[in-house]
């Protein structure tokens, strides 16, 4: 009976979902082949495995917009990555496609992000001998770096979280839902921190673009995701009306504008960049405090061990590293007493 559940689930999914959509049964599969799961299809498998891994649970500590936030309110990397997944499963579900690979694909494409945002992205990007992209890093991540040995996921999961971003769609549509609603979900949200933080106000925003979106942040996210439906519905493509494109588009050159380049929400940001590239520096310098006694992966490269390592951080960590290696402590008594008059 229990063999009978996965089983039920993939007739079910060849029943139900679209001509359109990614099948559990139809996975092309993983790197290294395993036995089905008694009770869950392959992609509700991999949803799992990222929710309970560690780098999903440094997403909490790490810069979206606002770096190192202290108030409450403003979003993180992991509520972005929520959002996203919300907005995404809205329109995979609207859409007769499959939800748990859009849900996989939407909490996995973020978990290589930096420490500080684009910030920390743009410091290993400058740094890295070969570069660095935080889609590529995330394919990383869940490919290798999660331990034991990677998380194993399908091919169509990586490919939505490699190609959630860059210059490549994803194969399934399930990835493409998961491309747009990522943008949806930061334009969106960006907005309501940035308005919250006194960087803009409402009447900034572009008068054309409120006008087709709507005047309230839930308005404009509605508006959004119905018109991703109606124009995607019982077709091989997501896609948006041209008319409701332009007003994201325009939107989101408003926010780099006025919130993400040269605004009070990015005055920190040259010091999270230069905490990055300094930490980066030392541990390849010193990779001592990087290794201990477990050494570098296999005959991977020592500034590949450290790029992964200071991408893995969260902000918390990064300025408590950066703390204990750059910022001296002050002579304690006890400090004398632990190593001698």
């Amino acid at each position: 009976m229990v063999m009978n559940l996965r089983e039920m689930a993939e007739e079910q999914e060849r029943e139900y979902l679209s001509p359109y959509a990614a099948r559990s049964a139809e996975s092309r599969g993983r790197v290294r082949p395993e036995e089905p799961c008694l009770v869950r299809p392959e992609f509700q498998r991999d949803r799992d495995r990222i929710i309970h891994s560690k780098a999903f649970r440094r997403l909490k500590d790490k810069t979206q917009v606002f770096v190192a936030p202290a108030g409450d309110h403003f979003r993180t990397r992991l509520t972005h990555t929520l959002e996203v997944s919300q907005i995404a499963r809205t329109v995979a579900k609207a859409l007769r496609l499959n939800e748990d690979l859009t849900e996989a694909i939407a909490l996995g494409h973020d978990l290589g992000h930096t420490p500080f945002g684009h910030a920390g992205e743009e410091v290993l990007r400058e740094i890295c001998p070969e570069g660095f992209e935080h889609n590529q890093q995330s394919l990383r991540v869940v490919d290798v770096l999660e331990p034991p040995a990677g998380l194993n996921l399908t091919f169509e999961v990586r490919d939505g979280i490699l190609n959630h971003t860059g210059p490549s769609k994803p194969l399934t549509l399930e990835g493409q839902i998961v491309r747009i609603a990522d943008r949806v979900a930061y334009i969106n949200h960006d907005i309501d921190d940035a308005l919250r933080a006194g960087i803009i106000r409402e009447k900034d925003l572009p008068g054309d673009c409120i006008q087709v979106l709507g005047e309230r942040h839930s308005d404009r996210i509605h508006t959004m995701v119905i018109d991703l439906i109606e124009n995607s519905r019982d077709r091989p493509e997501i896609t948006m009306s041209e008319r409701v494109w332009k007003a994201m588009g325009k939107l989101r050159d408003f926010l780099f504008e006025r919130v993400y380049i040269g605004s009070a929400a990015k005055v920190e940001e040259d010091k999270a960049k230069e905490l990055v590239r300094r930490l980066y520096f030392f541990f390849l310098d010193h990779p001592q405090h990087l290794f201990g006694e477990q050494g570098p992966l296999p005959g991977q490269e020592l500034w590949r061990s450290v790029c992964d390592y200071v991408a893995g951080m969260t902000d918390r960590y990064a300025i408590a590293q950066y703390t204990r290696f750059f910022i001296p402590f002050p002579w304690q008594t006890t400090m004398a007493e632990k190593f001698g008059d």
